[in-house]
């Protein structure tokens, strides 16, 4: 491609709205415009790297016989209302009705597509496993898109389900999807962290996300220098100390007056106790649970600690949770926020307990009373848990629950992220077929998801310096780009005659014909981050001069051996 007949336009100034560098610099290379908030165009040069990218996802899901399939983005409301996801979604998924009156919805994922299609023609466990994939646009309407392609409400995922008529096969295919996963990261150059993470509304059991290190990432991580343990905030577990000493003999429950005072903060000043001898109580308001049919649940949990509302929800099996309303609170347990404790509560309201509570020894608690706490509280002597489970945040410092040394943090975005489904949509949506003993079974699912727009930013992150973009080789726009000073004369013939000889020989290659200053050819070449630069100018022919933008060494080397140093770049990859 010549640059005269390339459309380029790019910015000398950073755009106000860009915040990060991968934002900043895609807009500024000319290789995004946004079209509004949240949506984005994506330029010529800009959609040649995106279409690597997705040729190499292509080709690792072909690798491991994943099938590809190109459903409708618009997908009927139906589907989703039988899955149960119609309400789970919230306000992110965009429902809107044809001119039928029939629900429509714009797809943010398509576990239900993929049910719906195969469940009336894979009857039988020799139909099984069926891996299938697509790469397709998908829309959430999210309520603050930011960072550009890190963050945006339009944007393309790779999603892939498998079924299974039993857990072994799941599991190989779940480790196959993993490896696949890492070689697509290591082709395009990032370094991932794996991490255990919740399913959230996707359900199922095991997941795993592939994660970048970023300052500006939504996702905290917690991981283990020591053993490798590795997780997301939202799933991460520690280890949970024993907190008091065990007695021989356990001191009756004591009430003691405590005006006004309503935190645990206050709490441990008054009775000068530490708030790790404290239960804290907090109220729940829960749609729409599996576990429990009481709407309002009641959850302890030690008074140092926070919960941690994902692993909560996803241990209720919920589509949503919040805090109760006090009015809600005074009319079923009879008591103001503050002073609300385990002890006596009504049994109509379950007790929820984290793992932190059934480890503490004479711990003090509210009593259901105004202005009134309780001392010398056993859990196992003096209430009943419903429910015993992991339900705090856990933090940096805290111990790691495989080896009990410190977790340390660290902020990332996610890339890409693999579920074990089960069999959450084919009981909801009634897929079922017929195993070998001729039994009817409902195949277990598996998901596995990677944001190709997420993706392409994630370079741009790690790739880039003060001048512009350093795209690998393996997705860069192009090649090569044949620079003459002066497109004129013997630096004219020279260029055209090496930009020939590299195409006949597949190399992808830009020749910048344009009559600018060369100043200006080299800013624009690094600014879009062109891996090998061909500078042809009379002082240095017959020889090129050739500059590698990643490592930014500069060399000259003779007009013959020009072809073979940029073919033996072709599929070279650093990864940091």
């Amino acid at each position: 491609m010549k640059m005269s007949k390339m459309y380029l336009p790019t910015l000398k100034e950073v755009p106000q709205e860009a915040q990060i560098k991968s934002h900043k610099l895609l807009l500024r290379a000319g290789m995004i415009r946004a079209l509004g908030n949240g949506l984005f165009v994506y330029l010529p040069l800009g959609l040649l790297v995106f279409r690597k990218i997705e040729r190499i996802i292509r080709e690792e899901m072909n690798n491991i016989g994943c099938l590809e399939f190109k459903p409708s983005v618009v997908v009927p409301g139906a589907l989703w209302q039988e899955s149960g996801r119609w309400d789970a979604m919230g306000p992110e998924l965009l429902r809107f009705k044809n001119r039928l009156n029939q629900d429509m919805v714009l797809s943010p994922t398509a576990e239900e597509v993929f049910t719906s299609l195969l469940r009336f023609e894979a009857s039988s466990y020799k139909n099984y496993p069926i891996l299938t994939y697509q790469i397709n646009t998908k829309f959430r309407d999210e309520i603050r898109p930011r960072y550009g392609l890190m963050r945006a409400r339009e944007f393309t995922m790779k999603d892939a389900y498998s079924f299974h008529i039993d857990e072994t096969s799941l599991d190989e295919t779940y480790n196959q999807f993993v490896k696949a996963y890492q070689n697509i990261f290591s082709r395009v150059g990032l370094k991932t962290i794996e991490v255990k993470a919740d399913s959230g509304a996707m359900g199922g059991k095991d997941s795993q996300e592939f994660m970048v290190e970023s300052e500006i990432g939504d996702d905290t991580l917690l991981l283990c220098s020591s053993c490798g343990y590795s997780a997301n905030e939202e799933k991460a577990a520690c280890f949970e100390e024993k907190v008091g000493m065990a007695l021989t003999e356990l001191p009756k429950i004591e009430e003691v007056s405590t005006p006004d005072v309503k935190t645990i903060e206050a709490l441990s000043n008054f009775l000068k106790c530490s708030p790790k001898s404290c239960i804290k109580a907090v109220v729940y308001h829960v749609e729409s649970s599996s576990i429990t049919k009481s709407n309002t649940i009641f959850l302890c949990i030690r008074g140092d600690l926070e919960v941690n509302e994902a692993k909560l929800k996803s241990f209720l099996k919920a589509t949503d949770i919040h805090l109760e309303d006090e009015e809600v609170i005074l009319k079923k347990i009879g008591c103001q926020i503050g002073f609300l404790g385990p002890v006596g509560l009504n049994k109509e309201v379950p007790i929820f307990c984290d793992e932190s509570v059934m480890n503490m020894q004479d711990a003090v608690t509210g009593a259901l009373k105004k202005d009134t706490h309780l001392l010398h509280v056993f859990p196992s002597r003096d209430f009943k848990a419903d429910f015993v489970g992991d339900f705090r945040i856990v933090k940096e410092g805290d111990s790691c629950p495989s080896c009990h040394h410190p977790l340390y943090s660290k902020k990332g975005n996610e890339l890409g992220h693999v579920f074990k489904l089960g069999d959450k949509y084919s009981q909801s949506m009634d897929m079922s077929c017929l195993d070998s003993n001729g039994r009817k079974i409902y195949p277990l699912m598996g998901c596995y998801g990677i944001g190709l727009d997420r993706l392409m930013a994630a370079v741009a992150e790690q790739y880039s310096d003060d001048d512009g973009l350093k795209w690998p080789t393996s997705i860069a726009p192009y090649m090569a780009v044949i620079v003459p000073v002066k497109y004129e004369g013997k630096m004219k013939e020279e260029a055209d005659s090496l930009y020939d000889e590299l195409r006949q020989k597949g190399v992808e290659v830009l020749l910048d014909d344009r009559n600018e200053r060369v100043g200006v050819k080299f800013k624009d070449m690094d600014l879009i981050g062109i891996p090998i630069r061909l500078v042809i100018s009379e002082k240095t022919l017959p020889n090129i001069e050739i500059k590698y933008r990643e490592s930014g060494k500069i060399e000259v080397i003779s007009r013959e051996n020009v072809i073979n140093a940029v073919i033996s770049m072709t599929g070279k990859l650093r990864i940091k």
